[in-house]
């Protein structure tokens, strides 16, 4: 155990915290390699809204936008400062939506992301996994040939084209379910059933477009890793013995084959806090993926900044979770 700890778990803590380290300083430094001062825009935005400021106003102005956005004193400082208000939890004002915090943004659009994402991720990589382990075990079945060629035909195609493909199937020529928004405008936002049930009937176009894609790619990649486990020797030995075909797929094939799927999946899950971007502003989903057009299109420095931050620490988290559990599903890992 004390080798376990040693070997294993104390470098992975530590490479968790590197990796924010580092991707959190390069966060700090590429906004400021761009030309565009985000105190001079919103100050100039001020100037031509067509108010009256007096010189003084806006000097005054100026210096307070300067500390607001952290960027008095010198680089040292500005980096100091930049870690002292991120250790809490500041994150700035929004420029675009002056002067919301950046930390309340992505708060309310974090949640609308989160639930679909993780769903879809979760429902397309069982379901791929499944099927994928079928195609390879019982190659004679028809509906599971069906499946392979359909798969191998929605794989390629990029998930923001089947995000518009579906929309126009289901939304115009057939508009059984709504185009845009995670529930109708005008709804009242509160914890019931009744706005769950709006909120879940709203999101089945934007996951079935992240569901069918994702299937198709955790399809290909379980069959490959099957077809090679189907032909080793305890496999081989396991069906001599007589033993049923299901515990041979789930014990034998599925089982050794699951390493590098939950792999990918744990990178996949890591990936939410981006958002999906394109989807997302197809269908007018108000997440992360939308969030972010909104902070490019608007120059929103802060903003920027705080998406980058969230999604470097949760890609690091999700990686650090699967390295902790891995031992649980590899044996050979605490051996080592």
């Amino acid at each position: 155990m004390r080798k376990f700890v040693l070997n294993y778990l104390i470098p992975r803590i530590g490479q968790y915290f590197m990796v924010i380290f580092l991707g959190v300083t390069l966060t700090f430094i590429i906004p400021r390699l761009s030309p565009n001062d985000p105190v001079e825009q919103k100050v100039n935005q001020m100037m031509m809204s067509g108010g009256q400021v007096s010189p003084e106003a806006v000097i005054y102005l100026r210096e307070a936008l300067t500390e607001m956005y952290g960027l008095s004193g010198s680089p040292w400082q500005q980096y100091f400062a930049f870690w002292g208000r991120l250790l809490r939890g500041d994150l700035g004002p929004s420029l675009s939506t002056f002067p919301t915090p950046v930390s309340k943004l992505l708060a309310q659009a974090m949640p609308w992301t989160f639930g679909l994402m993780l769903t879809a991720t979760l429902i397309s990589w069982v379901i791929g996994n499944l099927l994928g382990a079928y195609a390879s075990y019982y190659t004679k079945n028809v509906p599971i040939k069906i499946i392979d060629v359909l798969s191998q035909a929605v794989r390629p195609i990029p998930y923001y084209i089947m995000a518009l493909l579906l929309l126009v199937l289901f939304a115009y020529v057939w508009p059984i379910f709504p185009f845009s928004g995670a529930y109708p405008p005008g709804t009242r936002v509160e914890p019931s059933l009744r706005f769950f049930a709006t909120v879940v009937y709203h999101s089945i176009l934007p996951a079935l477009s992240l569901i069918l894609i994702g299937v198709g790619g955790w399809f290909i990649g379980m069959k490959a890793l099957t077809s090679n486990i189907i032909s080793e020797d305890y496999v081989v030995y396991a069906e001599n013995t007589g033993l049923p075909e299901n515990k041979i797929l789930y014990q034998y094939v599925m089982r050794n084959a699951m390493l590098p799927q939950i792999t990918g999946l744990a990178l996949q899950l890591g990936l939410i806090f981006s958002g999906a971007l394109i989807m997302e502003v197809v269908f007018g989903y108000p997440g992360m993926g939308t969030l972010t057009l909104q902070a490019v299109m608007a120059n929103d420095y802060s903003l920027i900044m705080g998406i980058a931050i969230l999604s470097i620490i949760g890609v690091a988290t999700t990686v650090l979770i699967l390295d902790l559990i891995y031992p649980l599903f590899d044996p050979r890992v605490r051996y080592q």
